[in-house]
């Protein structure tokens, strides 16, 4: 096989052999990037797709994603046969991965370096080490791609990781008395980030231990100039340090700086899109950046309010403030929207915004605890030591934020509302900045920001009345110039004298009630819409979630998508809603408020109702089909056929759903609530049913059980023998999985009283193997044995093959635990051949892993190595990520056992990868391993 080298820490190049892979056209290179920057890990086909064509994806945005990645595939194998995966592009998660490792690929073999360095004994090789890994950058992450995909969070994030070790690597050299090992290196990385005061003052020491005392104090006065210049502000205290160092030849010794502090997770970088439009807010800003420390190291956590009315641009001000400081806090940043003033009334509780920051710090979801105070505690154990800025957008209250606060200094929390949370400026020492009105200067600028001088200048009365019939409100502006810029023929009079038209009502925007004001703006410009976009206007405000994609959109207005597209156009021109990402639409939540209050007040009764209908209708059906897209041989469920303006998704294959329910989580999960309190009982236990497979599958442990004992409440009300039967099981299976295996027997035998009532074997023989299932849990094979011996009777009775043959596929793997597997190999046999026949590959898969553990037993391991690769390629196809990493933990285990420590290695590293990237609860099953591995301990037997 030739030698492959990859590259991404500057230009994205590919080499075979020592000979440059031609990469073809930009967009196969900007796929190429996307995956290298996750080397080893599964990423999505809708996050590639959002790289490369953000906001507006064609609709062949998908294929043409597969196209750009089977060209690369025969670029980088020009020997690959047709339609072949080959060997570095493989397809998982829902997506594709590069499989590549510290030998193949630059950011690998830099991170590798980067752990040797940090463990390294003395300084001088810690130096040395960091300067290895410095010298594969060369330039700026994905060069080569385009300029607005390179300058998105995924690249952003490595050339912070690339600042961070410049700190590191100066550290060390200074500690080390070895300067010159790492000076250029850290002089390259400064140069690049001349905002980053830690990594200037290290350079400043650098210099200065080199006998360059004159080039140290003009490094000083550039970067105080940029500083200046850029933020308004003085060097903070690491750089005046330093330059007093280099000042004062009898000062403290010049490599007496702080360890660094290594965060144990990557960083994450949440902030949203800084906003281009930003205009105004000057007193404002600076009033901002003044909060942060001159002392380099803070005695507590800086905390800043942003306070004001609806619309008046809190949100902006935070994230254009939190982007120009960001570099003063290289860990990362965290960013929620809390949702405090959602138009539906659904606050978002502290405890799930905890969830959401420990999952990007990099906590494992079966490790965040269930109740708030666990999951505060652990999140400032997260950061404890770390220097991270978090945006907390949109809160409801001092309560609702308290728990959200970082536990010790280093951080800077910004907080926006439309309270002026007194209880936390009053007992968490926030320091407030309330936001006023624009003045008619700052108005008539963000006109000219956005409309061109001009266009504004050309009738400067009416752009003056204007802004002051707007009243200085930033959204009202904004929404005036959006009219003005969807039609660029349109006199700045005309708008004027619609303005003057509604008389007293837009009198009403200089009161100061924020709902008043708005509903004046947004109803000047919903009326401008033509009726079939303000009907769908209204009707998104049944919508529950944060955004609305496009087929959901559809069903509301019972429109064919191609019909709805227009509509959801105009209100992009307008202003009233926003496309966030690729054919999703998201409201700002005072336009939601509005759309809420329109439907409500406006839309007949008959027409919300059958409207909400069918948004339930797209979902359930949708999710029903992915469901069985992701488990084929699941049993459905009876659904009620969708009416007429229901559009489902066409979900084609495991990769479409796989994507969908993970773009729609979130919404399915507050139809649940939302069916469960008004009393929809079926469609209620009928909604969590199609959420199955993909929480077990993705880890969603805490609200798998959720859904399933809210279901089993609506069940009770359905007095439903069948029903209830299948909920108490359904419960029984999610309370296994959460490792409550008694509780789960409970209601698994409830289910089992049920069924033998109603006659039902088949489901009495798949209680019977849940029951066992609980056992295995515990490690009692034997019981797993009894239990599922049981139900191969019961499904013989019941002639139900494909039940019959995952009993006979159990209980030839419960006789290989116990120690007879001669006795459990025919029984996986007449198994493997009943999944065959009846075309159930994820069964076939489960079956081979099976085989796999038994020939391992019997020390058979060439054929137990053929039986676990299969397993694992027909996991992977069926896109079932955990059990492929599961089959190649017990693939490594063999490799282990048959004297091939390099393979076992290599095998486990790959699982270890698919775990990471998916946040299952299994990571710990391998880890263990590869530290057995390192340190020449025996892995040992599963």
């Amino acid at each position: 096989m030739a030698n492959m080298w990859f590259t991404v820490l500057g230009p994205v190049r590919v080499w075979r052999s020592d000979a440059e892979v031609d990469l073809g056209a930009p967009q196969q290179r900007s796929v190429l990037a996307v995956l290298l920057a996750r080397a080893g890990q599964p990423v999505g086909l809708a996050e590639i797709v959002d790289v490369l064509w953000g906001s507006d994806p064609p609709a062949s945005a998908v294929n043409a994603v597969h196209r750009s990645v089977g060209m690369l595939r025969r670029a980088l194998e020009p020997d690959l046969a047709t339609r072949s995966a080959g060997r570095w592009l493989t397809r998982a998660g829902g997506g594709y991965r590069l499989d590549g490792d510290a030998d193949t690929v630059d950011l690998l073999r830099f991170r590798r370096l980067l752990a040797q360095a940090r463990a390294a004994g003395d300084a001088g090789s810690r130096a040395a080490l960091f300067g290895q890994a410095l010298d594969l950058w060369q330039g700026p992450a994905a060069g080569t791609v385009a300029a607005e995909i390179r300058g998105l969070p995924i690249f952003a994030a490595l050339d912070r990781e690339y600042e961070a070790t410049a700190r590191e690597a100066a550290d060390a050299a200074l500690a080390a008395g070895a300067p010159a090992v790492v000076l250029r290196a850290v002089e390259a990385a400064a140069d690049r980030a001349p905002l980053d005061e830690a990594l200037q003052a290290r350079l400043m020491l650098l210099l200065a231990a080199t006998s360059q005392q004159a080039a140290a104090l003009r490094r000083y006065d550039t970067v105080r100039a940029r500083l200046r210049d850029d933020l308004g502000l003085d060097p903070g205290a690491e750089v005046a340090a330093a330059r007093d160092r280099v000042l004062r030849p009898t000062a403290p010794d010049l490599s007496a700086v702080p360890a660094p502090t290594v965060p144990a997770t990557p960083r994450v970088a949440q902030l949203p899109l800084d906003p281009a439009t930003f205009t105004g807010r000057r007193a404002e800003l600076t009033a901002a950046l003044a909060l942060l420390p001159g002392d380099a190291s803070p005695a507590s956590v800086v905390i800043g309010s942003i306070s004001g009315m609806a619309g008046i641009g809190k949100t902006t001000l935070a994230v254009h403030w939190a982007h120009r400081v960001a570099g003063r806090y290289p860990d990362g940043q965290l960013y929620v929207d809390l949702h405090g003033f959602s138009p539906t009334g659904q606050v978002m509780d502290p405890s799930e915004a905890l969830a959401r920051f420990l999952e990007a710090l990099g906590v494992q979801p079966h490790r965040i605890p269930a109740s708030l105070d666990a999951r505060a505690a652990l999140y400032r154990s997260e950061l404890a030591g770390r220097r991270m800025l978090v945006l907390l957008d949109n809160a409801r209250d001092t309560t609702q934020v308290r728990p959200l606060l970082p536990g010790t200094a280093g951080c800077l929390v910004l907080v926006t509302s439309r309270d002026r949370l007194a209880g936390l400026i009053a007992s968490d020492g926030a320091t407030p900045i309330p936001l006023g009105l624009f003045s008619p200067d700052e108005g008539r600028q963000l006109l000219v920001h956005r409309l061109g001088a001009a266009r504004v200048d050309a009738d400067p009365r009416a752009v003056d009345e204007i802004v002051g019939r707007c009243a200085g409100l930033p959204l009202a502006l904004a929404i005036v110039a959006a009219r003005a810029a969807t039609d660029p023929h349109l006199p700045m009079g005309v708008l004027a004298t619609e303005l003057r038209d509604e008389g007293g009502r837009l009198d009403t925007l200089t009161t100061g009630d924020p709902d008043s004001d708005v509903r004046t703006v947004f109803s000047w410009s919903y009326r401008a819409l033509n009726a079939d976009a303000a009907r769908l206007f209204r009707l998104l405000g049944l919508h529950p979630g944060t955004d609305v994609p496009v087929l959901a959109a559809a069903s509301l207005a019972g429109l064919a998508p191609g019909r709805v597209r227009p509509h959801l156009g105009e209100l992009v021109r307008t202003g009233l809603v926003t496309e966030r990402t690729p054919a999703r639409f998201a409201f700002h939540d005072l336009v939601r408020a509005y759309a809420v209050d329109l439907v409500h007040t406006v839309e007949p009764d008959a027409e919300r109702g059958a409207a909400g209908a069918r948004l339930v209708e797209h979902y359930l059906h949708t999710a029903h089909r992915a469901a069985l897209l992701l488990a084929p041989g699941r049993e459905p469920i009876v659904l009620t056929a969708p009416g007429p303006g229901t559009t489902v998704e066409p979900l084609a294959d495991q990769d479409r759903a796989l994507s969908w329910l993970t773009a729609e989580y979130r919404a399915l999960q507050a139809f649940v609530a939302r069916l469960a309190a008004t009393g929809a009982d079926e469609l209620t236990w009928q909604l969590a049913w199609t959420l199955d497979t993909f929480q077990r599958r993705q880890g969603h442990v805490h609200d798998l059980v959720a859904n399933r004992r809210t279901a089993l409440a609506a069940a009770r009300r359905l007095a439903d023998p069948a029903v209830l039967a299948d909920a108490h099981r359904d419960l029984g299976h999610a309370l296994t999985g959460a490792g409550r295996p008694e509780e789960a027997r409970t209601h698994l035998a409830a289910a089992l009283d049920g069924y033998s009532a109603l006659g039902d074997l088949a489901c009495q023989a798949h209680v019977e193997r849940g029951i066992g299932y609980s056992y295995q849990v515990g490690g009692r094979y034997d019981r797993l044995l009894l239990h599922c011996q049981r139900a191969e009777k019961l499904y013989r009775a019941a002639g139900h093959r494909l039940g019959l043959a995952k009993a006979l596929n159990e209980i030839g793997f419960a006789y290989t635990r116990l120690g007879q597997p001669r006795l459990g190999e025919p029984r996986c046999e007449q198994a493997l051949a009943l999944f065959r026949e009846l075309g159930d590959r994820h069964g076939e898969a489960a079956c081979l892993d099976s085989l796999g553990a038994i020939h391992h037993s019997l020390h058979d391991h060439p054929q137990a190595v053929r039986h676990y690769r299969r397993a694992v390629e027909l996991y992977t196809r069926e896109g079932d990520s955990c059990q492929e990493a599961a089959s190649l933990i017990r693939l490594g285990d063999v490799h282990h056992d048959a004297g091939d420590a390099d393979a076992a290695g290599l095998v486990w590293r790959v699982a270890l990868r698919i775990l990471q990237g998916l946040q299952s609860p299994q990571p710990e099953l391998v880890q263990p391993r590869l530290d057995q591995l390192a340190g020449g301990l025996s892995a040992g037997s599963r």
